[in-house]
């Protein structure tokens, strides 16, 4: 089944030749966002368990995923894919002189599984205007630090 990915086109300004001309790129835009309730009506209509359970299934994955991860593990979700922290440090000139005072900071990688790889197959695309913002889910973010879905 194809699905339609609308997507808007913006200019950007090459950040390593600011007085070159911008160019244009293509920019996905949502059509929305899915919240955990919302995932666990869904899934209930695609099977024999009731929304409740479901909900509470998924804020239990959310915990056990979080303290995987904290504990250094990866996280395997089957064909969906794999969770796994990773850092970004400063070098050492020797393996004796590197201590974790190096890390800069630690980031969540995802690998998508055969699952989320297949599910952009047969996309489809429609160029529209910018048409949807996300409300920043904390402070953190209205002040530059989470990641902006506006155009």
């Amino acid at each position: 089944m194809a699905r339609n990915v609308t997507y808007s086109v913006s200019p950007r300004i090459n950040p390593r030749d600011k007085e070159a001309a911008p160019k244009y790129y293509g920019q996905v835009q949502a059509s929305g966002d899915i919240s955990l309730r919302e995932m666990a009506e869904r899934i209930q209509q695609t099977c024999t368990v009731h929304k409740s359970d479901v909900f509470a299934v998924l804020v239990a994955l959310e915990d056990v995923i979080t303290d995987a991860l904290k504990g250094g593990e990866i996280v395997r979700l089957g064909d969906l894919g794999t969770f796994q922290i990773g850092i970004s440090s400063k070098g050492a000139i020797t393996e004796d002189d590197y201590t974790d005072a190096l890390i800069k900071k630690a980031r969540i990688n995802f690998r998508p599984g055969s699952a989320l790889v297949g599910a952009l197959s047969g996309l489809t695309f429609q160029k529209v205007d910018v048409k949807y913002t996300r409300k920043p889910e904390s402070e953190e973010e209205e002040e530059g630090g989470g990641e902006d879905l506006t155009a």
